[in-house]
């Protein structure tokens, strides 16, 4: 991401081969050019396998033995992830790999037939061409600590989505057979509100518990927030309830598996948390920033998880551009419009960006609300 397009362009020559590769999900297809753009050989298509891998590598060694060239190129476009195994595959050979922008391809695939027409055969031609013209960026894979670290946050952020799910789930279970509920509790989750949902979910269950058995229930698991007035509370909503009283025993049923899979979610973030608080302590660069305050982990770990070894950066612009945040400017002659961001980038890390940035200037904020204060105060003093 440090070259130039005209450094990009001088790193191809006479010697080169530019291979085009249309990434599928089962099969690929290629086709091979010159520095110049003529064409060498015909359309190659081999499988997304490991025998696929070896009969491309074979067709690559036959070119170079006919055009008598040794610097091989690979462009692709990235598809999903269908060209990970590829790119692992021609990393192992140390054949170069770069890729092209999609919206790219698609721009610029009539510029050799004026035809919108988008085919298998076709699509590698206009990968290679925009390789040879310098338009492509080579891709960053992340490896050792920070490979295991992209994975660990990606792994967090779906447990946290799953999370949502079920709550907003058992969430709508209280308001069809519970509504009074959330009278009575904040938050479902409260550990003196899951107790109860264990044990008595319906509002039949809790009168037919009572204050004294309903209170039992934090007894014995030793809670001590809660007691007789919070019970009585709790049994006078059951008394009360306008809740649904059909379907009582799959209802039941419903809410216990509901909150089975919020407590195997909860405890596979709270894993998933400790392994990355793990991964950040081998970092050293995490010491640092955990030192600007209203920083926390997550949000560390998320910014090296999108960014991966940040001394690979000569500057800060090269990480505002990866995260979309260069400056987009529109004018043209006397007229000058808006400016605004890109957004061509991570949106991920541009998430991440924007909530550490909210978060330190808040905290910046309230430090000076707190002098401001604790100095009105102290000139008050006598």
């Amino acid at each position: 991401m440090n070259f130039t397009q005209n450094e990009k362009l001088k790193q191809l020559s006479e010697r080169s081969i530019v291979i085009g590769v249309d990434i599928a999900s089962e099969l690929h297809y290629t086709r091979a050019f010159d520095w110049r753009g003529v064409e060498l050989g015909k359309v190659f298509k081999f499988e997304n396998s490991a025998e696929g891998f070896r009969d491309f590598y074979a067709w690559i060694e036959r070119l170079k033995g006919q055009a008598q060239k040794d610097c091989i190129v690979v462009g692709a476009e990235p598809t999903g992830h269908y060209w990970f195994g590829l790119a692992s595959y021609l990393k192992e050979q140390s054949i170069k790999l770069v890729l092209v922008n999609p919206f790219h391809v698609k721009r610029s695939k009539e510029l050799d037939d004026n035809h919108p027409s988008k085919t298998d055969a076709k699509d590698p031609k206009t990968i290679a061409k925009l390789v040879i013209e310098g338009r492509y960026n080579e891709p960053y894979i992340p490896e050792g600590i920070y490979a295991e670290l992209r994975i660990a946050m990606a792994c967090r952020m779906r447990i946290q989505k799953e999370m949502s799910s079920i709550k907003n789930r058992i969430q709508r279970w209280l308001k069809i057979y519970f509504p009074e509920h959330e009278t009575v509790f904040g938050k479902f989750d409260a550990t003196s509100s899951m107790l109860v949902l264990q044990v008595a979910p319906q509002p039949r269950d809790i009168k037919r518990l009572g204050v004294e058995g309903i209170n039992r229930i934090w007894r014995d698991n030793k809670l001590r927030a809660v007691g007789m007035k919070r019970a009585k509370s709790l049994y006078e909503a059951a008394q009360k309830s306008i809740g649904c009283t059909e379907g009582e025993s799959c209802s039941r049923m419903e809410i216990q598996l509901l909150l089975q899979d919020y407590h195997t979610k909860t405890a596979q973030y709270q894993a998933v948390i400790e392994t990355i608080d793990e991964l950040c302590r081998q970092i050293p660069e995490v010491a640092k920033l955990l030192e600007i305050k209203g920083v926390g982990l997550v949000t560390v770990a998320g910014f090296l998880s999108e960014v991966g070894d940040i001394r690979r950066f000569n500057s800060p612009k090269q990480i505002q551009k990866l995260a979309g945040l260069a400056l987009r400017e529109s004018s043209s002659g006397k007229h000058k419009g808006q400016t605004t961001i890109s957004k061509r980038g991570r949106a991920r890390l541009r998430a991440i960006l924007f909530q550490a940035v909210m978060t330190a200037s808040r905290e910046k904020t309230q430090s000076l609300q707190r002098y401001t204060t604790t100095t009105q105060q102290g000139s008050r003093i006598p």
